[in-house]
Formats: C-alpha cells, structure tokens, sequence
C-alpha cells in the first residue's frame, strides 16, 4: 500500500510528508502550494491536509479508498 500524504504546518511555513515520516518531502511558503494532490494521485492514496492548530481539515481520497460510495 501506498503511503497517504499529509499536508503539515511548520515553524518555516508548510511542509508534505508521507505518512509515517519524521522527515518532509517538500517545504513551501504557502498551505496551498503544499498541496501535494500529485503525489497522492500517482501513489493511489489519501491526501490529509491540516490547519494551523494541527487539526484535519479535510481529506480527499484519490484511488486506495476503503468506503466508495455507492453509484
């Protein structure tokens, strides 16, 4: 299984990281140039992004999903 993606806050901005990683993929200024949307498209897997307080702000599966809807 492919490793889901977390979009984090940092003390220099934003950061990705795969999940279970201490270390950063990539840092950026901006929550919304770390939108890792690639990355989790072409590892099948779950994007989880964060506020800045920490907490999930929405997540978007994008192939690995374990509750499909129905139709």
């Amino acid at each position: 299984m492919k490793k889901n993606q977390w979009v984090v806050p940092n003390k220099d901005g934003w950061g990705v990281r795969g999940e279970g990683n201490d270390k950063l993929t990539s840092k950026t200024d901006t929550k919304a140039e770390a939108i890792a949307k690639e990355i989790a498209k072409n590892q099948k897997s779950e994007l989880v992004i964060l506020g800045k307080d920490g907490k999930i702000q929405s997540r978007n599966s994008y192939g690995n999903d374990p509750y499909p809807p129905k139709g």
